[in-house]
């Protein structure tokens, strides 16, 4: 990947870029807080700092509008702009882009939601940021993300598909037998305009102790929505190279411009090692700490699934169908037998029309309360537990046998 680092004014730099070449722009430039802002490094030995202080709005205003006017320029014809600030300037921002691109080209107001310790004031405190995203014209290149359901979706309904009645109301809809009608794998919710992101902590391994620094995880998604591989991503106000390292880790070129020198030698030394700090928040989501079954999801892990939630006879469905019919998936609990489990999975899997049923069963024991034996829709999967204690007794008989028939032998009867 093509990545070239600028040390000066972004608007002279941008001033020498061939029109109409740039995909994807993303900026975070001051935010009009009127403060020196300082950080110093995780080791101590190092102090970063900027002004962000301004004889008034309209100094800002100006300073930013020259810009937006060569960014706009070198901007493909399918390109976005990502403009990152806050409270304090906000409303300054949206009128300059308004200005520059056009109120049609609005696509989102973004809110970068996050938690961060303060101190108590006397006001609601500040816990979000805001990314307006604008498009140079109305052919922009968009790719849809999607996230998993919250756990207060019934999953298992929004699987069913739907129709209109004779009275326009909307109905599930069902087959001669009267059954339910899945409506096939699906892909998740599309993402909202309101980003649950974390902010980077003081531990976190890619905090290089640059003022403003945002997390790698943030402009990851800015790049996977608006630009495909091998496109060019420009940040004009690259600080500690977030923007960049973003990019190269998605495969897109990326150029990037600070007036730091110490902002360039930073954003140089960690493309040099590009590192994305892990999230448990993001990876389990915000809602699984409230899952009343986490225990029987941990034992899915692994596996591609949607979680189900407030069924109890399902878990999960596989991300993949049999001819249009979800699989589902119950863990047995440790208060159920085998055969109870089954019951529940069978009864709950039936309505859902599923050829096929996976339960994980955890220990052994009990009877099958409808019928002589498991349904043939029923897979039964022995679960870690239970196949190490299996594979254990069945290894323990095998070794007291051989070692009676030696006791035998020994004997010479």
């Amino acid at each position: 990947m093509i990545t070239q680092l600028y040390q000066g004014d972004c608007l002279e730099v941008i001033r020498n870029i061939q029109s109409d070449s740039i995909h994807l722009v993303y900026l975070d430039p001051p935010f009009f807080t009127q403060k020196t802002h300082r950080m110093t490094t995780r080791d101590r030995t190092s102090e970063f700092s900027f002004d962000d202080v301004w004889s008034s709005h309209f100094e800002y205003a100006e300073f930013l509008y020259e810009r937006l006017s060569e960014i706009k320029r070198v901007m493909h014809s399918s390109a976005a702009i990502f403009f990152h600030c806050d409270r304090n300037a906000s409303h300054i921002v949206r009128l300059l882009l308004d200005e520059q691109f056009g109120p049609e080209n609005f696509r989102s107001e973004i809110i970068w939601h996050f938690r961060r310790w303060s101190s108590v004031q006397k006001k609601l405190l500040p816990a979000h940021q805001t990314i307006f995203f604008y498009t140079k014209s109305d052919t922009y290149k968009f790719n849809t993300v999607y996230e998993d359901y919250s756990s207060a979706t019934n999953v298992d309904q929004i699987l069913q598909r739907r129709k209109r009645d004779a009275y326009g109301k909307t109905v599930y809809d069902r087959d001669e037998s009267g059954d339910f009608i899945p409506s096939g794998t699906k892909k998740g919710v599309p993402l909202s305009d309101v980003w649950q992101i974390p902010y980077l902590n003081p531990k976190a391994r890619e905090r290089v102790g640059y003022p403003t620094q945002k997390p790698v995880r943030l402009l990851e998604r800015i790049i996977h929505i608006a630009s495909n591989e091998n496109d060019f991503v420009l940040d004009p106000f690259c600080g500690s190279g977030t923007a960049l390292v973003a990019a190269t880790l998605a495969n897109r070129h990326s150029i990037g411009i600070d007036i730091s020198r110490d902002a360039i030698e930073i954003a140089r030394r960690r493309l040099a090692k590009p590192i994305k700090s892990d999230s448990h928040l993001l990876n389990s989501g915000r809602d699984a700490r409230r899952l009343a079954d986490k225990e029987a999801l941990a034992l899915l892990k692994g596996l591609e699934v949607v979680p189900v939630h407030r069924n109890k006879g399902i878990d999960a469905f596989l991300k993949g169908d049999i001819d249009g019919r979800l699989i589902p998936i119950r863990v047995q609990r440790l208060n159920e037998t085998i055969p109870e489990a089954a019951a529940l999975l069978y009864r709950a899997g039936k309505t859902k029309g599923a050829p096929l049923m996976f339960l994980i069963a955890i220990q052994q024991g009990g009877y099958f309360s409808f019928a002589e034996e498991l349904p043939s829709e029923i897979r039964v999967i022995h679960g870690p537990a239970l196949a190490v204690t299996k594979s254990f007794e069945e290894f323990k008989l095998s070794h007291q046998e051989v070692n009676s028939h030696g006791n035998l032998e020994d004997l010479d009867l």
